[in-house]
């Protein structure tokens, strides 16, 4: 017989007691909801450290972005100089062949009017003496001399004019072209910063300040590799020094001063380097607290590779606008024979450069938001340093 007993409702129990299975999914809700609610802020928010690191993704995307907007700029600025020359040779050409074509349309009024056909034998009855037929004729041949020499001249005016008019409209191609080269650079790099700007923005005080703890033990890393290659190149110069000393005392004592004048000569290139190199960190040192602001070339403001620019242009030496032409302006050394004046170039694309002073620090204008500045060449990590070049 079949039981009428109605089974009992399954539940579990909460400190002894057994509750129904609605009271325990409520529990179960309200224990979710409440993970949830404590997750939402770690799930939704990046971790500082990921904001960082997008912040510096941005930065060193604006900064290469930066770098084609100076290429872009650049080359309109040539294109379009070379476009206003080609119009202007255009016009003067179209001025000559206008000129020549009223020389032709004289010709053509003076032929119809003195018969613009070389006599025939009836022509010298018609004339009042063989005097007459031979100036007469002479005219003629002497009007068709010239007015041939007016039809050459118009023809050449006319397909040199042409010439110059089509090259004159690749050259308006290729202007439009770097515009629009120059517009996408400039949106790239206001998009990169604007995005940075938000990113920053949504940081809480906390958060703002744990980051500028990171950077500041960033620069003191940085500082001490900086120390480090200081001292290598410290003990470097003290070797040299001390090679340079023993070879004086033997030079005087084997030849008495014969090798002073020797000694001299040698350091001569090196004395005019450091000249000009001297000139260059006196003119980027003057611009420290100047803002970086891309695109700029000075003198209230530059970004990296105008800074450079400018300041080997105060020594007398003329670099590139942007920086993956400058890093092909002189000599590549390794990071350990860097000299002060040398230019250091940064990461994979080489979308920055700094100007080294010395001691394993440079004068360089960092990013968007800052000022020229003394740093570190380590300052993003060893591994950032693309290469160092040697302008003069």
């Amino acid at each position: 017989m079949a039981s009428h007993r109605k089974s009992r409702p399954t539940g579990t129990r909460v400190a002894g007691i057994r509750t129904p299975a609605l009271a325990t999914a409520a529990l179960t809700s309200v224990a979710l909801l409440s993970q949830t609610a404590n997750a939402t802020p770690s799930d939704d928010r990046p971790t500082l450290e990921e904001v960082e690191k997008k912040v510096d993704d941005l930065y060193r995307q604006a900064g290469s972005a930066t770098e084609k907007y100076n290429a872009a700029k650049e080359k309109t600025t040539k294109q379009r100089k070379k476009v206003d020359t080609l119009l202007d040779d255009v016009a003067q050409r179209t001025q000559k062949l206008n000129d020549a074509r009223e020389e032709l349309g004289s010709f053509a009024s003076a032929q119809y009017r003195t018969g613009a056909s070389v006599p025939e034998t009836a022509t010298l009855l018609l004339a009042d003496s063989p005097q007459d037929y031979f100036d007469q004729n002479q005219l003629i041949n002497r009007l068709t001399g010239r007015q041939k020499t007016a039809v050459d001249d118009y023809v050449t005016q006319q397909s040199e004019t042409m010439k110059k008019r089509r090259e004159a409209t690749e050259s308006l191609e290729t202007l439009t072209d770097s515009q629009k080269d120059l517009k996408t650079a400039k949106s790239t790099v206001q998009k990169k910063l604007a995005t940075a700007r938000e990113l920053l923005s949504e940081l809480t005080a906390e958060e703002k300040a744990r980051l500028a703890a990171i950077e500041k033990k960033k620069q003191e890393e940085a500082e001490r590799k900086a120390a480090e290659l200081a001292k290598q190149q410290a003990a470097k110069e003290e070797a040299e020094r001390k090679r340079r000393e023993e070879a004086a005392q033997q030079q005087e004592s084997g030849s008495g001063s014969s090798g002073t004048s020797g000694g001299t000569g040698s350091s001569t290139p090196g004395t005019s380097t450091g000249t000009k190199a001297e000139k260059a960190i006196a003119f980027a040192r003057a611009q420290i607290g100047k803002p970086y602001v891309w695109g700029a070339t000075g003198p209230g403001s530059y970004d990296c590779s105008g800074l450079t620019q400018a300041a080997w242009k105060a020594a007398g030496v003329t670099l590139p606008r942007v920086t993956y032409d400058q890093v092909n302006a002189g000599t590549t050394v390794s990071v350990s024979q860097a000299q002060p004046g040398d230019l250091v170039f940064f990461y994979d694309d080489i979308s920055h450069v700094g100007l080294y002073i010395g001691d394993g620090m440079m004068i360089h204008a960092p990013k968007p938001g800052a000022y020229v500045r003394e740093e570190s060449i380590f300052y993003d990590g060893e591994s950032s340093i693309y290469s160092v070049v040697r302008p003069a």
